[in-house]
């Protein structure tokens, strides 16, 4: 089984690099460009019985290494 994580900054939570972004694509004249958000994606691909195992081993990932709870969040999106 093969699944996308997206991590991604909760909302509230200061995005440097993505306001940076937006400045430097705003210079470049792409002036409807509204927000730039950073989004780190991790593919993993797991060995597991069934989706549901698959996905309580990939949220404990999660929970433990792949995000920061305090600011971040994270989904996952299933491949095939």
């Amino acid at each position: 089984m093969i699944a996308d994580v997206y991590i991604e900054l909760k909302e509230g939570v200061a995005d440097p690099e993505g306001e940076s972004t937006l400045k430097a694509l705003r210079l470049l004249g792409f002036k409807r460009v509204k927000k730039v958000s950073t989004v780190k994606v991790f593919r993993i691909e797991i060995d597991a019985k069934n989706r549901e195992e698959a996905e309580k081993e990939i949220r404990e990932m999660c929970e433990k290494l792949l995000a920061n709870p305090v600011i971040q969040k994270f989904r996952i999106n299933w491949i095939g």
